[in-house]
């Protein structure tokens, strides 16, 4: 392995990419020498994110996509392997929240929220695990939070779904591990992103996304006779 470029050659997707935590990764992993294909459901700021990887010298391919929608995730999958070749790496980051008292979400809310943090998962995930078992080898990060081992006021389904995300990421790497493929969840507690508003809080001292990209390179390099199950990411200070 190069020590300098540990990922080199290698093909990394990355959901929910245009920006923050998604686009911080992406960041990381094409310094580590990975090629990088990124996805996101708004075209200009995937433009955007693309041609701001691309100026920092990073090969980097970008594909508007609803990972909610399985024909969308094939064509996903479809064409970042036309471009670089089998993926090696997947990091499930799109996500998205709904809060509020529990008896003001509706229906409408929760199946927004568990079919992006949830249900996408699942269908990314299935589409590039049958190719990491055909070779033996692969790397799946899903980014979790700490919601989903601590309940909230107002996060009813936002917790919901990490909870449920943490349970099918664990099952996921019993299923795989014999396969090769190492499978992980990241929990970081509040991040300095416009994902969600932190009201009252420094956001000088809460993670940044750039935390939160360390811990995933941190994982994607451990070696290979062992693999890390979960990293719970907190602030040093409380914001």
């Amino acid at each position: 392995m190069d020590s300098q470029l540990p990922l080199k050659g290698q093909h990394a997707l990355i959901t929910g990419a245009s920006r923050g935590i998604g686009l911080a990764i992406a960041r990381r992993l094409g310094q580590m020498g990975a090629r990088i294909s990124i996805c996101g459901r708004n075209e200009q700021s995937l433009d955007a994110a693309r041609s701001q990887l691309q100026k920092e010298g990073i090969e980097t391919f970008s594909f508007a996509a609803n990972v909610a929608d399985s024909r969308q995730v094939s064509a996903l999958v479809e064409a970042a392997s036309a471009k670089f070749g089998h993926i090696e790496i997947l990091l499930n980051n799109a996500g998205i929240g709904r809060f509020g008292p529990v008896n003001q979400l509706n229906e409408t809310d929760w199946d927004t929220v568990l079919d992006t943090n949830l249900k996408g998962v699942f269908l990314v995930s299935r589409a590039v695990m049958e190719g990491m078992i055909s070779r033996g080898r692969g790397h799946i990060v899903n980014i979790s939070s700490l919601a989903g081992k601590n309940s909230f006021a107002g996060g009813s389904i936002y917790c919901a779904s990490k909870w449920g995300l943490l349970g099918l990421t664990y099952s996921m790497a019993e299923d795989l591990r014999a396969h090769g493929i190492r499978v992980a969840a990241v929990c970081p507690g509040s991040v300095a992103t416009e994902f969600s508003p932190h009201a009252g809080k420094d956001p000088r001292k809460m993670l940044q996304a750039e935390d939160v990209a360390h811990a995933v390179a941190m994982i994607l390099t451990e070696a290979p006779q062992s693999f890390i199950s979960e990293v719970l990411l907190r602030p040093t200070q409380k914001p």
